[in-house]
């Protein structure tokens, strides 16, 4: 029988092209000018599904973006893994700072990836770790290594909220009956250091608008005699975090989980360099709330961030204005306990309380989603644990993970199963940012590891 490792290098330029093709599609969600697009990725995610072994494939209308759903049923009686991913990507803004075009695709070498990195927008965030699933399938279909059944569920809403999938998923829970569903939308530590994320945190994500005068003025007429909505709106944001970076809503903290010494000791195990965290970011100092380390600050400690601001004049050149109106969105990443329609609430409340006199607030929700944390004594994390093993030599550490994948409480609450997050890219892979990249060594490890925790969970649950 063919294993895995001689059926990856006798595909592997079809495995990376293959790839290639499905990251020239700029399947933006966000943006309702890639609307076809986003259809057309669609399709080819369909497509590659009935070519790796489906034998139920098909795509299910939503009130968004449609769901590709598919599965391999070889006998009831075995176990069933729910794989899930998604196939839409983040806009690629700022253009100017890719180094190559975000939607035509590259390989090339880096110090982190000498075997060479695909730079394009989607690459590791999600089309490189969804299609490492799809690879995954074709090689235990083609080969009879298939120990059990398997279903997809690969959705196109993911960078905008999964408002589709939460309608979707009520609706279809016999459809999606499981034993554990798989993602791969997560990292580990290192290519040396595997991990399995046992954490998620959480996200509630709003806009602000300040309102000042009726209309945009003269700067020199009237500054100092108005309220200004940029600088209000800028005073306002500062003062959502005191001396120390902690956050200054009131209750924002009420059910924050505070982890023990003994748990932050073992989370403090993970291999870190602080000198290389720097520099890897180019920056001479750390930033955040005392008391925590990096490390905690981005994965168990909630955050508040501007992720944009503007208003007023930003052309070329000087205009002289007080605008009327100045906007930004904030995030805030949660912790396990805090509900974020809560939390919503309560920065609602707040900013609206703390405005001066003067000018108008308007806070607009977008989307949000609960925190997750996966107990590693099921045997869903023993298969994971196994599987990395068996292909990395090593036992994966377990890690909370700062980033967020909102769905994940919504699949236990509806479907009763616990998720595993086996992750592949690494932290360095610029997801979310110009020059994205997914290190082909990364791409082709998945796959070979994947069918391993198909072995090991259908061994386990025997």
């Amino acid at each position: 029988m063919q294993t895995i490792q001689e059926y990856i290098a006798q595909h592997k330029e079809r495995f990376l092209n293959e790839l290639i093709d499905l990251l020239k599609i700029p399947s933006v969600s966000a943006d309702p000018a890639y609307n076809q697009d986003v259809l057309n990725t669609a399709d080819m995610v369909k497509l590659q599904l009935v070519k790796a072994g489906c034998d139920k494939i098909e795509i299910c209308e939503t009130p968004g973006y449609p769901i590709v759903y598919g599965e391999k049923i070889i006998d009831p009686k075995l176990p069933t893994v729910l794989v899930y991913g998604h196939y839409d990507v983040q806009p690629a803004d700022p253009i100017d700072l890719w180094d190559s075009p975000p939607f035509e695709p590259i390989i090339k070498k880096t110090e982190t990836h000498p075997e060479g990195a695909i730079f394009a927008r989607g690459a590791c965030d999600d089309k490189g770790q969804m299609y490492m699933h799809v690879k995954a399938l074709e090689y235990m279909t083609n080969t009879g290594n298939l120990p059990c059944n398997v279903k997809f569920m690969i959705e196109g809403e993911e960078e905008v909220g999964s408002e589709s999938l939460a309608w979707f998923v009520p609706r279809n829970k016999e459809k999606l009956a499981n034993d554990v569903i798989l993602i791969s939308d997560t990292g580990m530590i290192a290519n040396s250091i595997p991990s399995i994320t046992t954490g998620l945190r959480g996200l509630s994500y709003v806009e602000v608008e300040v309102t000042g005068p009726n209309r945009d003025l003269h700067s020199g007429l009237y500054g100092g005699a108005v309220a200004n909505p940029i600088n209000v709106l800028t005073k306002m944001i500062a003062s959502l975090h005191d001396e120390n970076n902690h956050i200054t809503i009131p209750g924002f903290y009420d059910k924050v989980e505070n982890l023990s010494r003994e748990e932050r000791d073992e989370m403090a195990k993970a291999p870190f360099s602080l000198e290389n965290y720097k520099k890897s970011l180019e920056i001479d100092a750390i930033y955040g709330e005392k008391g925590y380390t990096t490390n905690e600050r981005n994965s168990i400690r909630p955050t508040l961030d501007v992720n944009g601001i503007w208003g007023g004049y930003t052309g070329e050149g000087a205009k002289t204005v007080i605008a009327s109106k100045a906007y930004a969105k904030i995030s805030m990443r949660l912790v396990p306990n805090q509900e974020w329609r809560e939390i919503t609430e309560l920065f609602k409340k707040h900013f609206e309380s703390i405005a001066p006199k003067g000018v108008q607030v308007k806070v607009t929700p977008h989307h949000g989603g609960q925190g997750y944390v996966t107990p590693i004594d099921n045997i869903g994390y023993q298969a994971a644990s196994k599987a990395y093993q068996e292909t990395f030599g090593v036992t994966p550490i377990p890690q909370r993970s700062g980033g967020s994948i909102p769905i994940v409480a919504l699949f236990e609450e509806e479907l009763k199963s616990k998720t595993i997050l086996m992750g592949f890219g690494l932290d360095s892979d610029a997801i979310h940012s110009p020059n994205e990249h997914f290190g082909v060594w990364n791409y082709l490890k998945g796959i070979e590891t994947i069918p391993f925790f198909y072995k090991y969970f259908t061994e386990l649950s025997k």
